[in-house]
């Protein structure tokens, strides 16, 4: 089998909805060459080093829709191209990718395969298709492979490119089914997100959002200026002070009174944080090592109690979780550091990576966990004795969720002081015995107000319910059901496209919205041309979205850019298909057929929301087949009234808009408005045109599903010139 080879021949990102799917996908072109000759059950020992490889392969149902039934149809013979399609997604789903969608499918070139698989990031899921590629021919030749360092490497790739976690989760919230809420990374890499298109867009980054004010955040840095304004508003907060050295430290240590708290004034994620401090020299020790971490340092009162993280939503409490102590028990042989490796860290959720719930504990590295393991007499190489109880983390990771149990009074107070600083997402530190209880019942008190908080904790509890943080930060930035989206419409079809695209986006300025325009004239917003060149590509159109003053968006989509990029958009208002000539779209991008044709220019009807409208004509029989995938209304259009495709669209009570009387007709069923004549609409060439009345009546029809009023229409056709 030495001969036997798999070779790329084109890859393709896919960036928004295509011919496959609603979401992105890298499109490989395969050549398996004389594989073609070797389906998988015909090539001895495959089955078993496959399986060998990857036995979570078990899990893939494909064929048979049961567990097992992809590794039946190896076992039965299937060729590469459906294996790498397979393969390449439980890479993904192993490097921390989970699902996802997959096809494998013939060209009519013989030995040459579309292989098409969920692309969550189009470097790791080039990487995975890469690494599929030589899994599978290490497996058909019988030659070593490393899933386990290619895994780690895929896993790695992922973790630095993908989104964390705390943006994730709000993505997720936001973009799932009952709320629909369309999100666009602003960069490659990085948490920068916007929600929503347009003017009615919103952005966030990690758990801050574009509403979180720089003074707010400012204000949360520091730590003295946070507990001096909240505690003006009766917010409790430990007694303490910013000092200026290590004796002004210990002077404010004993003006407090044992155990103080010794900490930065600016600093974050608890480090140089040292609690319980009983004597001068652990404060002298704390300062030294505080002072680095911010631009200076707090003495406070210890607040006794399990220190809390609550985290507040758009004044409310959205979450809440309890810090844990970690400790280790002495077997009178291993040092600390080995009892911490084997007793602490050897938890699965502990580990360097954003994903994971717990921080590895490195003593060399944290100099507050030192300070508690010298307290009691220990360094990191001593080796206590069996049985012996030694604290290393005296309030760590916030693993236990208790939001249930938080006293109202408690929430109110956390809220108050989140408004205070002002935040609209912020994490509030407290600590108390018993947070069940109100805080002045107990001397509890509020020690930190965070921007920018972490939600893993809420999203990963090693005890207690996960909570829906993500969706309540989406349902405080999009309220009352708001889905964020503007009037987008979407026009595809053999010709006309980029007049038909013009004059609906006239007609929408006409109707008083900021509209921007992507076609093959160029980029504009409004009237102003601020990009010249064919814009009818996915680049343009995402910087139509992406830009907050737009509050309509016009997009011109020919087959070849839905081929070989997908549309920038994942749903439209408005989908329009002004006509179709099958020859026209074949012989590229291995479509050859009529039917092929239908699946290209199928994909912008299946993005018309159930509220929105397509817009098609009539006279192709193709474009009639199509009415029955929209998720929305369906508006028809044709010179001929009497048409029968669109006599019996009317007689079901539909619309329609068509020519009688040498006027530009609207009917919904059987109900008709005339509203101009052919006479005055310039680019018909006084009625004499019928490509442009057609052009005009599929723009007609989308202004109507719109809802522009048709005196806007009338107004914008008559004034519509082509120059």
């Amino acid at each position: 089998m030495k001969t036997k080879d798999i070779k790329f021949l084109e890859i393709r990102y896919l960036r928004g909805p295509n011919i496959w799917t609603y979401r992105p996908v890298i499109e490989a072109v395969v050549d398996i060459g004389e594989l073609e000759d070797f389906p998988s059950n015909t090539i001895p020992g495959f089955h078993d080093r496959l399986t060998a490889l990857l036995p979570s392969l078990i899990e893939h149902r494909c064929s048979y829709g049961e567990r097992g039934g992809f590794l039946r149809r190896v076992q039965e013979g299937t060729w590469p191209a459906h294996i790498l399609e397979h393969v390449t997604l439980e890479l993904q789903n192993l490097a921390g990718m989970p699902g996802g969608f997959g096809k494998a499918r013939e060209t009519s070139t013989r030995s040459v395969y579309k292989v098409v698989v969920r692309a969550w990031h189009e470097d790791v899921t080039r990487a995975c298709l890469y690494a599929g590629r030589d899994l599978l021919l290490a497996a058909i030749k019988d030659t070593p492979f490393d899933v386990a360092a290619t895994v780690a490497h895929l896993a790695d790739m992922a973790e630095r490119k993908l989104l964390g976690p705390s943006t994730g989760c709000i993505v997720e919230a936001a973009t799932a089914k009952d709320r629909r809420i369309p999100a666009i990374r602003l960069l490659a890499t990085g948490n920068l997100v916007q929600l929503g298109y347009g003017a009615r867009s919103r952005r966030i980054w990690t758990a801050e959002s574009d509403r979180t004010s720089a003074i707010a955040e400012g204000i949360s840095r520091d730590k003295d200026l946070t507990k001096t304004l909240i505690k003006s508003c009766g917010v409790p907060v430990p007694e303490g002070r910013l000092v200026d050295s290590s004796e002004d430290a210990c002077e404010a240590a004993a003006e407090i009174g044992f155990p103080v708290v010794v900490k930065p004034s600016d600093g974050n994620h608890a480090r140089g944080v040292f609690t319980n401090l009983m004597a001068r020299e652990e404060v002298e020790a704390a300062y030294a090592a505080a002072v680095v971490e911010g631009s200076g340092v707090i003495v406070e009162r210890y607040v006794r109690g399990s220190e809390h993280r609550l985290l507040i939503v758009g004044g409310k409490l959205a979450a809440a979780a309890r810090g844990e102590v970690a400790k280790v028990i002495g077997d009178g042989q291993s040092t600390i550091n080995e009892l911490i490796d084997s007793q602490i860290n050897s938890d699965p959720r502990r580990g360097a990576a954003e994903e994971f719930v717990l921080d590895i504990i490195d003593l060399s590295d944290n100099p507050v966990a030192r300070l508690e393991v010298s307290r009691q007499g220990f360094t990191p190489d001593a080796i206590p004795p069996a049985g012996r109880e030694v604290l290393i983390v005296r309030s760590g990771n916030h693993t236990d969720d208790v939001t249930d149990l938080v006293h109202p009074e408690t929430a109110a107070t956390a809220s108050l002081a989140a408004r205070i600083v002002g935040l609209d997402i912020a994490g509030v530190d407290l600590v108390c015995e018993d947070i069940s209880r109100p805080l002045d019942a107990q001397r509890g008190a509020i020690v930190e107000v965070n921007a920018g908080p972490g939600l893993l904790m809420h999203l990963k509890p090693a005890i207690g319910q996960p909570r829906p943080v993500g969706r309540a930060i989406v349902d405080e930035l999009f309220p009352n059901g708001d889905d964020g989206r503007i009037p987008v419409v979407g026009v595809t079809g053999s010709f006309g496209k980029t007049t038909v695209a013009r004059l609906i986006a006239r007609l929408l300025c006409l109707s008083g919205k900021h509209t921007g325009l992507a076609c093959s004239d160029g980029l504009f917003v409004d009237r102003r041309c601020i990009d010249q060149g064919n814009g009818a590509n996915w680049g343009s159109a995402h910087r139509i979205l992406m830009n907050r003053s737009v509050e309509a968006a016009v997009f011109e989509n020919g087959s070849d850019s839905i081929l070989s990029e997908g549309l920038a958009y994942d749903r439209c208002q408005v989908g329009v298909i002004t006509n179709v000539e099958a020859a026209k779209h074949c012989g590229r991008y291995y479509i050859e057929t009529p039917e092929q044709v239908f699946t290209v220019l199928r994909t912008q009807v299946d993005l018309v929301l159930p509220a929105g409208a397509a817009v098609l004509n009539a006279r192709q029989p193709m474009l009639v087949d199509m009415a029955p995938l929209c998720d929305g209304e369906v508006i028809f259009f044709a010179v001929d009234p009497d048409l029968p495709s669109l006599v019996e669209h009317r007689a079901q009570g539909r619309k329609a808009v068509f020519v009688r009387n040498r006027q530009v007709i609207l009917a919904s069923g059987q109900d008709e408005k005339a509203i101009v004549s052919l006479q005055g609409i310039p680019m018909t060439d006084g009625g004499r045109d019928d490509f442009q009345i057609e052009n005009v009546l599929a723009a007609s029809g989308a202004a109507w599903a719109l809802g522009i009023g048709s005196e806007i229409i009338r107004t914008g056709l008559e004034t519509f010139t082509l120059a």
